[in-house]
């Protein structure tokens, strides 16, 4: 199923569309971040350290991808391989977090992860959408859309949770929303290295 989609050669670097779509991708990710890793020490709130950390890595992504768009299989798998333990070590990370402030007990300010959250929401829609028709692709596709679509998810996760620490006035709710979005970036990190290795095995087939 899909399989068709893994032979298909990488888009080439002179598509103009992908080429946009990427580099608003990317510019969006790094503003995010900035504003993210501000909010998030100023609340005192995991999710959106989580969330910030998030876009950096996307940003990144987005950077590796731009910069392999044309290039032969070999240079495309290895740069999908690292996006995807660079989206595994930071679910890692954050769920090392996580545990780390089970017992630290200090409440997130809950209108700021609500407000910040929304706007994140709105900017990853905002890529979501733009590289929607571009998610079928081969594995550094896979995971640019893959990407978008786990920070949409994430900011829903983290609006929630500002409800939460707003009804319970306790950290709970931002620490289960965090660890979520550590498996979030987990699952995306193991079906792009899943896909690699699919496309890698179906290559020299290919190649005849």
């Amino acid at each position: 199923m899909g399989a068709h989609c893994c032979h298909t050669p990488a888009t080439p670097a002179s598509n103009p569309h992908l080429r946009r779509a990427l580099w608003f991708a990317l510019l969006v990710n790094g503003a995010m971040f900035g504003v993210e890793i501000l909010a998030g020490l100023q609340a005192a709130s995991l999710s959106l350290w989580a969330d910030a950390i998030d876009f950096l890595g996307d940003t990144l992504s987005y950077a590796m991808t731009l910069a392999v768009l044309g290039a032969g299989l070999a240079a495309r798998l290895r740069v999908a391989r690292i996006k995807a333990l660079m989206m595994g070590g930071l679910g890692v990370a954050v769920l090392a977090q996580a545990l780390w402030r089970l017992g630290a007990g200090a409440v997130p300010d809950a209108p700021v992860m609500g407000a910040v959250g929304l706007a994140a929401l709105l900017a990853n829609l905002g890529v979501a959408w733009v590289l929607y028709r571009y998610r079928e692709g081969d594995a550094n596709l896979q995971s640019v859309w893959l990407c978008s679509r786990n920070d949409a998810i994430g900011n829903l996760a983290v609006l929630a949770a500002a409800a939460g620490v707003f009804g319970t006035g306790t950290a709970w709710p931002d620490l289960l929303v965090s660890a979520l979005m550590a498996g979030l970036g987990l699952q995306a990190a193991v079906a792009v290295w899943r896909r690699t290795a699919q496309e890698q095995a179906q290559e020299p087939s290919h190649a005849h």
